[in-house]
């Protein structure tokens, strides 16, 4: 007989607040977090899913910030379509291998068949690049620098996971061309520099900068640089954003030449770049900073930076006094609005400060202000920061000066939470016997390598979970690990033709990063 099952009480705080342990069943917290935190919405289309307004503003402020930043560096924005015929998407082979399995294609127009399939943009390579033959004419012509904030889709077959492994996201991808292969690279590095900027000065995740090997390098391109984050709850690492050197390998199968300028009469193949950033990153964000309250949210990109809350109104309370307190919290709204906060006042009155209390947290707002009849009598508010708990006491006329520090000061000390957690997993070692044991800790392993692609394809097949008969953490994953980045920091040891690579004993050339990753 089926065990008889408990009569769930709906109303009861444990189930509108987060009932899966961050530690414990981290795919269900990250599920609860998403939609009880009030970012995200399932959707009928399976990994599809709806960007509330929480998710959708911390965009906003990403884009807002990143696209101020390309302009700057001369590139414009623009708009191509999202259809792609699949004979200009099958003109660059190893490009299109690439993105193969993922592409979704259109092959009815109700019920008719269409004469030819037509690719939504997995991204949009082979969708600029024939127009960028006919637009550059001449050496004039260059630099091009393009940038579109648009949907890509990519019809992903493994497990879907919101933000992380998505059918639809949204993103930005600059496309650029230029006269020579030094300009290129030099852009390559500058919007790296900037991505990791995104994740660090505005989300507050630490990130490693660094070269893909060549089997995970971008498909079709000259070599990829990466911004690498790391997952603390599950020890795996993640990819944050990309910039591709593409070389001249498109410039060639699309024709975008121009006149050689040191070379009268020859012709020479553009330079090319592609980055892009999606809204991965706010997975990334959610992920790193969410606790078991639910989300907390860095001051810098939260939709609300504050919010304010009237407490100790009981049924003993004045209307005097009530109406003191319900004044001086829209006072305080006021204040912080005039200096640029954003900021709830919840004067709802059909909920308990308690309730209100919790569910704040649970989205995540960085600081509550408690503003009651006492407070009033000393002219105070009390300031409770969502990331740690810490409670002060903020005088009503410091409030303007005060509270934009505060806010500061809890975003340098999330950033610095998340990266000394991440610094302590990134484990450097120099023998196989070490490797396997660090990733079962949750660890990101930095090893001397040979750089042979065979060896990277072994690490992968040697590293998977396997009963060595040692205590590991059940919850770690057990895929094999892949090589996430070459760091562009390189640590010492590594004498040329004394240190071997730890799995192959071929002579290391450089220490690269290995994972089991998203």
């Amino acid at each position: 007989m089926a065990p008889k099952k408990e009569k769930v009480d709906a109303n009861k705080p444990a189930l509108i607040g987060i009932t899966a342990p961050k530690d414990e069943d981290f795919p269900s917290w990250y599920q609860q977090v998403l939609t009880k935190g009030d970012m995200l919405e399932y959707y009928d289309v399976s990994g599809c899913y709806i960007m509330k307004p929480g998710s959708y503003s911390v965009w906003e402020k990403i884009q807002a910030w990143f696209d101020g930043k390309i302009k700057e560096l001369g590139v414009q924005n623009a708009y191509f379509p999202m259809f792609v015929s699949s004979k200009v998407l099958e003109r660059e082979k190893d490009h299109v291998e690439g993105f193969a399995p993922e592409v979704a294609w259109v092959t009815k127009a109700g019920s008719t068949d269409l004469e030819e399939p037509i690719a939504i943009r997995p991204t949009s390579e082979t969708v600029m690049y024939p127009y960028y033959a006919k637009w550059i004419r001449s050496h004039r012509d260059l630099p091009l620098k393009l940038n579109q904030w648009n949907s890509v889709v990519r019809w992903e077959f493994k497990h879907p996971q919101p933000f992380l492994r998505t059918r639809e996201f949204l993103w930005q991808e600059g496309h650029t061309a230029f006269l020579t292969r030094e300009e290129a690279e030099n852009e390559v590095l500058q919007i790296l520099d900037l991505y990791a900027r995104i994740y660090q000065d505005l989300l507050a995740v630490p990130v490693i900068k660094g070269r893909k090997t060549e089997k995970e390098k971008f498909a079709g391109g000259l070599f990829t640089t990466t911004t690498e984050g790391y997952i603390a709850a599950t020890g795996r690492g993640i990819q944050g954003a990309t910039s591709h050197c593409l070389g001249q390998n498109f410039s060639k199968m699309f024709g975008i030449t121009v006149e050689d300028p040191k070379n009268d009469g020859e012709k020479i193949n553009v330079w090319q770049n592609s980055w892009g950033l999606s809204t991965r990153a706010i997975g990334v964000m959610v992920m790193t900073h969410g606790d078991n309250k639910g989300l907390v949210m860095p001051p810098r990109v939260a939709q609300y930076q504050v919010v304010v809350i009237p407490c100790g109104i009981t049924v003993k309370t004045t209307e005097d006094d009530k109406a003191n307190i319900t004044n001086g919290v829209l006072k305080i709204e006021e204040i912080l609005k005039t200096a640029g906060i954003r900021v709830m006042a919840d004067t709802r009155d059909n909920y308990s400060p308690g309730w209100k209390f919790s569910d704040w947290e649970l989205k995540g707002v960085p600081l509550r202000l408690e503003f009651g009849p006492m407070d009033f009598k000393k002219q105070q508010v009390v300031a409770a920061r969502r990331a740690t708990g810490q409670k002060d006491f903020v005088a009503l006329a410091d409030l303007a000066e005060s509270i934009p520090i505060l806010l500061e000061q809890i975003q340098d000390e999330m950033l610095q939470k998340a990266k000394a957690s991440f610094d302590s997993h990134v484990i450097r070692v120099t023998k196989w016997e070490d490797f396997v044991p660090a990733l079962n800790n949750k660890n990101l392993v930095q090893i001397p390598w040979c750089g042979v692609a065979d060896c990277e394809e072994e690490i992968k097949e040697k590293s998977a979970r396997q009963d060595t008969g040692e205590e590991v953490d059940e919850r770690a994953p057990s895929m094999g690990a892949k090589s996430l980045c070459i760091p562009f920091e390189q640590p010492e040891g590594i004498i040329p033709g004394e240190t071997k690579c730890a799995a192959c004993e071929r002579d290391a050339k450089e220490w690269c990063m290995f994972g089991r990753s998203y």
